[in-house]
């Protein structure tokens, strides 16, 4: 596979910083989250928001959606939500004598998936296949989803009656997993003077295809990733198993998705070229759910980013390179 040329990092970065300042007028003050959001969509994995209600989880999905040109549609998980609404379901047609399929909302470039705790571990579990795989089997039948997409889901830190806590497959199958968070002062007024605008998004314009941007992806993943650097993500993920604290650590998949997003990350500050500060950068995001904690060191208080943060302060990082 051909190396990203300076040029092609060069275009990325520009058409990057475009799509966080579109996605910007919408979700105002937050562009450290647009960006890792961005970085998501474009590694093709799904994000995950943990976040109290009303800070802006639907109007980011829906203003990446606006920018790419691509479709949206928003899930509401909850308790009597059935797998099939999510999927899709198979209709026999009298007039043709022919089972029809009928694509469920899953099938959008952007997926908001809201309160995903809220639904029955069934019924998350339907996700786990299409997330994978970018794909839905309906009665032996495999439906593509197309590209891009990318699962947005959001869980309420608070209230936890009535949720169940999503499985540790569930996830790993999520790239990152952040936060919005309340916006600043500035962007606050600023929001509240515009309150006579319901929703900020439609009046984005697109600044790329759908199709750019799965030329973007597989461009990204044409970014130089020196061994030392992979070698420095191997070390990492290993520690997170041998830390005392953790029960399960970071798997091989989330190994790989840190690879991926750094790429991504890379491209996007016009480089072709991995370097470490990228990894330290993105491996709370990525890595920060994945850790599973022996139940007595959660009661201790300890908490995966403390851990996380003493493993990256322990490991060594490798020299930075000025070029692939």
């Amino acid at each position: 596979m051909t190396t990203m040329t300076p040029e092609q990092a060069a275009w990325f970065a520009q058409t990057f910083d475009r799509l966080v300042g579109n996605v910007g007028q919408a979700v105002l003050g937050k562009a450290p989250v647009i960006r890792l959001a961005l970085t998501c969509m474009l590694a093709e994995g799904h994000l995950l928001l943990e976040d109290a209600p009303g800070t802006g989880k639907t109007m980011l999905a829906r203003s990446i959606a606006a920018s790419v040109q691509g479709t949206h549609n928003r899930i509401q998980f909850t308790p009597d939500l059935l797998p099939s609404d999510v999927t899709g379901v198979t209709i026999y047609d009298q007039n043709t004598g022919k089972f029809d399929f009928h694509p469920g909302p899953i099938f959008n470039s952007i997926v908001l998936a809201d309160e995903i705790n809220r639904a029955s571990p069934k019924t998350q579990s339907a996700l786990l296949e299409v997330m994978e795989e970018g794909r839905v089997t309906v009665d032996g039948v495999a439906h593509g989803t197309g590209r891009p997409f990318m699962v947005l889901a959001t869980q309420n830190p608070i209230e936890q009656a009535g949720t169940y806590r999503l499985p540790e497959a569930q996830l790993d199958r999520f790239l990152m997993k952040t936060s919005v968070g309340y916006p600043d002062h500035a962007s606050t007024v600023e929001i509240l003077s515009g309150a006579s605008v319901k929703d900020r998004s439609l009046a984005l314009q697109p600044i790329i295809t759908t199709k750019a941007v799965t030329e973007m992806a597989d461009l990204a993943m044409t970014v130089h990733t020196d061994t030392a650097v992979l070698e420095y993500v191997s070390k990492l993920s290993e520690e997170t198993r041998n830390a005392a604290e953790v029960r399960v650590g970071v798997s091989v998949r989330g190994a790989l998705a840190l690879v991926r997003c750094s790429k991504v990350w890379a491209a996007a500050h016009g480089r072709n070229y991995v370097l470490p500060d990228d990894i330290k950068e993105l491996a709370q995001p990525v890595w920060g759910h994945r850790f599973v904690l022996d139940p007595e060191a959660e009661f201790a208080g300890s908490r995966p980013d403390v851990i996380l943060a003493r493993i990256m302060a322990d490991v060594a990082a490798p020299q930075e390179r000025a070029s692939a």
